[in-house]
């Protein structure tokens, strides 16, 4: 990655411990917040993109208490982060599909509401960072005890009204990362220093080292990351097979296809085509170990999707598909990756749907296959 890598108490000790309001109400310094709140709910990926905000926060605020607000799915992200205080889980999936169930459905769900409500509202807060910028998020923004309450600039669907000052300026031509260091810059932060990893212990490690057993260090390892939420990011299987079989047969790798529980029957199916036997992981881990094994891979080939920030926060090069999306924005951050995209004029268009996906049509084995090969040859370079 482009950026240092420092340590959050090395950063804190170059700091003095002001809060400054750079752009804020008040441009004179105050004592630092002692309570801070940080909401990104979800994605996956957008969480991660969130990490380096969090180091640079507990960088500038040693002594703070800093909780995150964040939903389910993604709470892996950032449990067990050593920057972090508390983290508090909102299940609103689950809340949504169990409210209008049945009467019993709705009561239980009301009943955790209040217990969630309660907990958000259990701590004065200093300052309340929304970095997901949407109703629900500045809902909780408003509904929080929060002294100052920041946002930034280009907040949806009215959530900018929750915020107790002018929404912070952000580029959104730039990367997501990047906004939320802006952010950051705001509150005083020094944003130059950041690792942006997600947290991994000893029995993630433990369990990928079973999972890669008889192969790990054999051969360069290249990980296979084929699906993804919206269709227009898929791309076709019978490619992916194609590619798992030259990375086998042409560049002597080990591979192996990551993804959910839900990805296994598509996966087994590409792994038919391939005509070789990678080892299919999709369903076996969790988010943590995927991240620890991600880690440990030379490269990760990968459609635009949450596992492709996971692996580039873990310091794994990667390839990354693109089509209806761009990799300036949601790419995969830092230097060493290869994002590949036809250049065609309707892309991007960031459409869920569509008949004809010539973005994804247009990206053909060989470009993957060379990209590969340029992120190998570079590390047999650098040996």
């Amino acid at each position: 990655m482009d950026h240092k890598e420092t340590g959050w108490e090395e950063l804190g000790q170059k700091e003095d411990s002001a809060f400054l309001y750079r752009n804020g109400p008040d441009l004179g310094q105050t004592m630092g917040p002692e309570n801070i709140l940080i909401i990104k709910l979800s994605s996956i990926g957008d969480v991660v993109h969130s990490l380096p905000f969090l180091e640079v926060l507990r960088a500038r605020f040693p002594e703070a208490r800093i909780d995150w607000l964040v939903e389910e799915e993604a709470s892996l992200v950032i449990e067990g982060h050593p920057a972090l205080s508390r983290m508090i889980v909102s299940r609103r999936k689950l809340w949504e599909r169990l409210m209008f169930k049945s009467a019993s459905g709705f009561s239980s769900v009301l009943r955790e509401l209040i217990r969630f409500l309660k907990e958000v509202r259990s701590v004065d807060y200093d300052l309340v960072v929304d970095l997901q910028g949407l109703l629900r998020s500045g809902i909780i923004t408003g509904l929080s005890r929060g002294k100052r309450k920041v946002g930034m600039e280009g907040a949806r669907e009215g959530g900018w009204l929750f915020f107790s000052e002018p929404p912070v300026p952000v580029d959104y031509s730039g990367h997501a990362i990047d906004r939320y260091l802006q952010v950051a810059q705001y509150l005083g932060c020094n944003s130059a220093s950041w690792k942006g990893e997600v947290p991994v212990f000893l029995p993630d490690e433990a369990q990928v080292d079973m999972l890669l057993e008889g192969i790990e260090g054999r051969n360069a390892l290249v990980a296979v990351n084929p699906m993804a939420r919206w269709e227009t990011k898929l791309w076709a299987p019978e490619r992916f097979a194609r590619v798992a079989e030259l990375l086998v047969e042409d560049l002597s790798c080990d591979v192996v296809f990551t993804g959910s529980e839900g990805d296994r029957a598509v996966i087994d199916r590409i792994i038919s085509m391939s005509g070789v036997e990678p080892l299919n992981l999709a369903g076996r881990t969790t988010l943590k170990e995927l991240a620890s094994l991600y880690r440990r891979c030379d490269v990760l080939v990968t459609t635009d999707t949450g596992p492709m920030h996971i692996a580039a926060a873990m310091g794994c090069p990667v390839v990354a598909l693109f089509g209806p999306t761009t990799p300036r924005r949601t790419g995969p951050y830092g230097s060493g990756h290869r994002p590949i995209k036809a250049n065609l004029e309707c892309s991007p268009c960031f459409k869920k749907r569509c008949s004809d996906m010539a973005c994804m049509r247009g990206i053909s084995v060989d470009d993957v296959l060379k990209a590969v090969e340029d992120i190998l040859g570079e590390d047999n370079g650098n040996t």
